[in-house]
């Protein structure tokens, strides 16, 4: 059956993404997540997830999320504020306050619908959100769900961010509210955030960050960003992700009893959408007992970063601003990204390339996601990959 004439526009911007070298190719895993994985029906060395302790297939999270379902089934078949709150969501939110340090915390879905429930609960019509310009989709999504005007700054620049706020005061907003990520996913650099705290102080804004790709990361043990700067009690919101560092899937937003109260009131995703599952409860739980109890795979973590940044800098690699394990190899253009990508994977390496609208154009890069769970080996595998086909391909 032909497909009909009213979405035309559909396949001639298909066409058009295929011919840039911006149509991104899905490849399916039949493998748990790990240093290496079956990809395609190809093992190849991962190089690409979020599973930065290596969790996500974790024997003691696995048998966790088990066990919860031999008690409790899997689905909590309702919303929190009906019949969905489960003692399990309430005991995982009570762990992840006292981890953050902060007085009370609140699970969502997802790191996304976190952003999505949180920006609108928090500033409307009549406000307006100072945001960087490289913030995460999420956060960019949830503004506008908010309402709100949005003023972007300039990336990581204190400077530009109270210039920006004392160019809208004239605009007589009723409320402000400055949001950053805390590490920006793509680039892996980190806010300055005792610099914005500062900034926001000044002019009495509420200060929120998203901290994805900080939690168990960064700080003592992977408590994250605003234990990383030592500013607890002065980060209004901190919104975090389950699905990252602790290898599940899920959203949390930690702060004062009083914003985490106001969010059970009105944050949609919250309200209108079915609680977490009870396996992946159960196993963020067993995640938090990890981390509280040994800094082991944070520590493994970073001495894996340091080693695969040192060596490919020194084969000739731009890596770009990253100060985290988020490792962009920095290609340029699309295209070359994408032959870059299908080189390594040919090679057994999976690094998927990256390009616009992720990033601008002109700033492909494949994205290196390094983890725990590689071994020294590993990464001298992926190192032998990168130079091989670097060389081949003219960028070393």
């Amino acid at each position: 059956m032909p497909e009909p004439a009213k979405t035309q526009w559909m396949a001639d911007e298909l066409e058009a993404l295929r011919h840039s070298g911006l149509f991104t190719h899905i490849r399916t895993l039949t493998s748990p997540q790990g240093a290496w994985l079956i990809v395609d029906g190809q093992q190849v060395l991962n190089f690409c997830s979020n599973n930065y302790l290596g969790l996500a297939s974790h024997p003691q999270l696995i048998e966790a999320a088990k066990d919860a379902i031999d008690r409790y089934g899997i689905g909590p078949a309702a919303v929190r504020t009906i019949a969905g709150t489960m003692g399990l969501h309430l005991e995982l939110e009570r762990r992840l306050a006292a981890f953050k340090g902060v007085e009370a915390a609140i699970t969502f879905q997802s790191g996304f619908t976190a952003n999505l429930g949180t920006l609108p609960a928090l500033v409307g019509k009549e406000d307006v959100i100072f945001s960087d310009e490289l913030n995460h989709a999420s956060i960019i999504d949830g503004s506008r769900l908010s309402g709100a005007a949005i003023v972007r700054y300039a990336h990581r620049d204190p400077a530009d961010l109270g210039k920006q706020i004392e160019t809208s005061k004239k605009a007589g907003y009723r409320r402000a509210l400055v949001v950053t990520d805390g590490v920006f996913s793509m680039d892996g650099d980190v806010a300055p955030l005792d610099d914005i705290l500062a900034v926001a102080r000044e002019h009495d804004c509420l200060l929120m960050v998203d901290d994805a790709h900080g939690e168990g990361v960064l700080g003592r043990g992977g408590r994250g960003i605003v234990d990383h700067f030592g500013l607890h009690g002065q980060v209004d919101v901190e919104v975090g992700t389950l699905s990252k560092a602790f290898g599940v899937v899920g959203g949390v937003v930690a702060g004062s009893q009083r914003v985490v109260d106001w969010l059970r009131q009105r944050g949609r995703p919250f309200l209108f959408s079915s609680a977490m599952t009870v396996p992946d409860v159960a196993a963020c739980l067993a995640g938090l007992d990890l981390l509280e109890g040994s800094t082991e795979l944070v520590d493994r973590l970073w001495s894996n970063t340091e080693y695969f940044k040192r060596e490919m800098q020194g084969l000739g690699f731009d890596t770009g601003a990253s100060t985290t394990p988020i490792t962009p190899i920095m290609l340029g253009e699309a295209p070359l990204a994408q032959d870059f990508s299908r080189k390594l994977f040919e090679a057994g390496v999976f690094a998927m390339a990256i390009g616009f609208p992720t990033v601008p154009r002109g700033k492909a890069r494949l994205r290196v996601m390094i983890s725990a769970a590689h071994a020294t080996e590993d990464l001298d595998r992926g190192l032998s990959a990168f130079e091989k086909v670097g060389k081949q391909l003219g960028v070393i």
